[in-house]
């Protein structure tokens, strides 16, 4: 990529190719709305990678199709409607048809495919990538509490692990704040901001319930993480503390270059440190990076976003070993 200003903000130039990889319809604008803009501005080329169509959204649907009962018709209908309405966002931004990839994978379902067949699914972000050729992508944050999101971010961090030239990564947050010091924030101008807003019009199924929210999210800054922690910056504590109560029905999942694992709470390979901390204790085989854990409950809810969700670890160092005693596990 051309330069960076003092600030640390990319510039943008003729050969620079941004990758933007969208969860769902209608993240692409939220999220990237005024960076696409300024990418294509400097003469730059924009790809959009969708990975689900953003057809398991049945209360919008609902309310404007005065229906209750949504089957699989009634969510091909709404896909193809959320199709159109990216397209009209995309070109709204200037991105043309041919920019967008997509990967029909099951929305509200990329955790699953990421637990069950990652092998697949990385090689399937790999391939996207590869195609593309990009310098920068924009991926959702590993803090996002939406799973689609956090998941997405965890196969593109896998994808890109032996790349001979990784492209720089701008992690950005839809479901949740970035509170980090780091973050990076878009210069846009007045123009490039009602471009966005104009593009968020484009997904009307969206904004039928949500509009005020949607309209909120579309004017704050832009920002993003930077994703690539030194390997200092990376914990090898994990960052939660469940009650008690919950604990029988805790799932922890791994994934790394080396392996992926669930585990119940109290089968996990968790060691309490003299501090107080949980540490992954993983067999020498499997101490690959980076390392994703996720804790989630196992139980049904209506609630789709995550409470505790992923976090990456240092699970490569074993000199911790001897200072952490067993996890205390009651029955």
């Amino acid at each position: 990529m051309a330069g960076a200003r003092v600030d640390g903000w990319p510039a943008f130039s003729a050969r620079t190719r941004l990758l933007v990889i969208a969860p769902h319809p209608d993240d692409e604008t939220l999220a990237t709305g005024l960076l696409v803009q300024q990418v294509l501005a400097a003469g730059g080329e924009v790809g959009v990678v969708l990975l689900t169509p953003g057809d398991n959204n049945p209360w919008p649907q609902r309310a404007l199709e005065r229906r209750w009962r949504i089957g699989a018709e009634e969510r091909r209908r709404w896909a193809r409607r959320r199709a159109a309405e990216l397209q009209q966002a995309l070109a709204t931004l200037g991105v043309p048809p041919t920019a967008l990839h997509v990967l029909d994978w099951p929305d509200l379902g990329v955790t699953r495919r990421l637990l069950q067949a990652t092998g697949v699914a990385v090689d399937t972000v790999r391939d996207a990538i590869d195609r593309f050729g990009p310098d920068l992508i924009a991926v959702p944050a590993l803090q996002d509490r939406h799973p689609d999101h956090s998941a997405a971010h965890v196969l593109v961090r896998l994808a890109l692990v032996g790349h001979p030239a990784p492209p720089r990564l701008l992690a950005y947050l839809v479901h949740g704040k970035a509170t980090d010091h780091r973050a990076l924030s878009v210069p846009a101008t007045p123009a490039q901001r009602a471009g966005k807003q104009t593009a968020l019009q484009a997904h009307r199924s969206q904004l039928a319930l949500s509009a005020r929210r949607l309209r909120r999210l579309a004017e704050r800054d832009e920002t993003f993480l930077d994703p690539d922690e030194p390997p200092s910056m990376v914990s090898a504590a994990l960052p939660w503390h469940p009650p008690r109560g919950l604990r029988p029905w805790l799932r922890l999942d791994v994934v790394n270059p080396a392996m992926t694992q669930r585990w119940a709470w109290r089968q996990a390979p968790l060691r309490r440190a003299a501090d107080g901390t949980l540490r992954l204790l993983l067999p020498v085989p499997a101490r690959a990076t980076p390392c994703f854990v996720r804790l989630s409950l196992g139980l049904h809810s209506p609630w789709i976003f995550d409470h505790w969700g992923w976090c990456q670890v240092d699970a490569s160092e074993p000199a911790f070993v001897a200072d952490v005693a067993p996890l205390d596990r009651p029955s």
